[in-house]
């Protein structure tokens, strides 16, 4: 236990430091950011790790991205599509990759070759310099480079270490490596999404990853609040397995209350609730939900229909789910007929949830899409203008945003070597000679 004169200090060093630093780009607007200050050394590659900083990042922190200096990030190779270079660009290639731009915005990109003795010297002294690392290598690897949470928690002992792995640093699937869809077979996603009577299918994005990294972002300021009271930082260990199993929410807990497998994939519909599900329409689909019987009485009116909330059959939910293919069938005779956007415009105002099932470019055109502010084009210094899905959340006193653009490869290695530990050009100069930085 730290004593309280030592912990005194310990955190006035770290709020005159986070006072001291700054956030390039942040704008006029930063300092009222809930991270401002705070400083994340990001050694994560594709998404689940990636993901997490990014929202680190677009709530203020100054987050210094970790790349080997020749490849980058797996995902900057991921395409198409890319965002081409412009015209005069100093950069070569198809452009930079649209998956590497989706989670990568609010960051600085060091070109580090840590497999070098001077690559391990300089994260040895950023970590010092920061608060948070997150890294997503397989349990021991790192260990290999002195660069293990007990190493570094040595150097800095308030560093919060967040380890983002397939399967955790412990149990008999540790050593495995863990990518999404590979959790989402083996932990139950799969199984349970899908067509009724069509094999198990993943889900469109990969979800593990983002509900990981989304776990692991509020477990990362969790670990901060904690360093406030004591001083002192911890390892975290977030696994995709734990938290699949974690999001499998009510079916889990249906499982473990009844003792009884799953009841299987249902598409849209619902296991419990009829109607709720999309329906075919002239042009499209649908999705209509009558989740209770009053609800269920709106949709028989919507449809024209108003004699099948009298039928023996379908007056109750337990009515309507007992006699689900049949009224379903009934339903889509109906919906058929008429187009998407008529049957919107029947039900608005109604009281009942029903949802058009639209593609991704209609998604992001969306008028309330276009309201809530979520597609914000940014300035990239080799692509010119991108399109850029925004941050979700909204402050009342606070804006995060996106402040600067995902960067390129090397993009800030002469920036963070000379500002934070203050490397001359002549020693930066050397070691890109050498290949440790690009």
């Amino acid at each position: 236990m730290m004593n309280s004169g030592k912990l005194r200090t310990w955190k006035t060093s770290r709020r005159s430091s986070r006072a001291n630093s700054t956030v390039s780009g942040a704008g006029s607007s930063s300092s009222s950011l809930p991270l401002e200050g705070y400083r994340v050394l990001d050694m994560t590659r594709v998404l689940a790790g990636p993901y997490c900083t990014q929202i680190l990042g677009d709530l203020g922190a100054e987050v210094i991205k970790i790349e080997h200096p020749v490849r980058g990030d797996d995902t900057r190779a991921w395409g198409p599509p890319y965002a081409p270079y412009q015209p005069g660009s100093s950069l070569n290639g198809p452009g930079e990759s649209a998956y590497f731009l989706a989670v990568n915005r609010n960051k600085k990109s060091l070109a580090l070759n840590f497999q070098h003795p001077s690559g391990v010297e300089i994260l040895h002294k950023l970590v010092a310099k920061c608060d948070i690392l997150v890294e997503n290598y397989l349990p021991g690897t790192l260990a290999k480079y002195k660069l293990d949470y007990d190493t570094l928690s040595a150097i800095n002992p308030g560093l919060i270490y967040a380890s983002i792995t397939g399967y955790g640093q412990t149990g008999p699937y540790s050593s495995r490596a863990g990518y999404d869809v590979m959790v989402e077979a083996e932990f139950g996603l799969m199984h349970i999404t899908g067509s009724r009577d069509g094999p198990p299918v993943k889900v469109g994005v990969a979800v593990t990853d983002l509900t990981t990294g989304l776990y692991t972002s509020n477990s990362i300021m969790a670990a901060l609040l904690s360093r406030a009271k004591t001083g002192r930082g911890q390892r975290i260990d977030a696994a995709l397995s734990d938290c699949q199993t974690a999001t499998l929410a009510n079916i889990a807990s249906s499982c473990l209350i009844s003792g009884e497998k799953d009841s299987g994939r249902w598409g849209t519909a619902h296991p419990s609730i009829v109607p709720y599900r999309s329906f075919q329409t002239k042009d499209g689909d649908v999705l209509l939900g009558g989740g209770n019987d009053r609800l269920s009485g709106i949709l028989c009116d919507g449809l024209g229909r108003p004699e099948w909330k009298e039928n023996s059959k379908f007056r109750t939910n337990a009515e309507r789910v007992a006699n689900r293919d049949e009224l379903e069938a009934l339903i889509e005779s109906v919906t058929v007929t008429k187009t998407t956007g008529e049957w919107l415009r029947i039900f608005e105002g109604k009281g009942m949830p029903y949802a058009a099932v639209n593609d991704v470019q209609a998604t992001l055109a969306h008028e309330h899409t276009k309201a809530r502010n979520m597609v914000v084009e940014v300035d990239h210094d080799q692509c010119g203008t991108i399109k850029l899905v925004n941050t979700p959340v909204k402050y009342s006193e606070s804006e995060p945003k996106v402040r600067t653009a995902p960067p390129t490869l090397g993009q800030h290695t002469h920036e963070v070597l000379s500002d934070h530990l203050g490397m001359s050009e002549d020693g930066i100069r050397s070691l890109r000679d050498i290949g440790v930085i690009r």
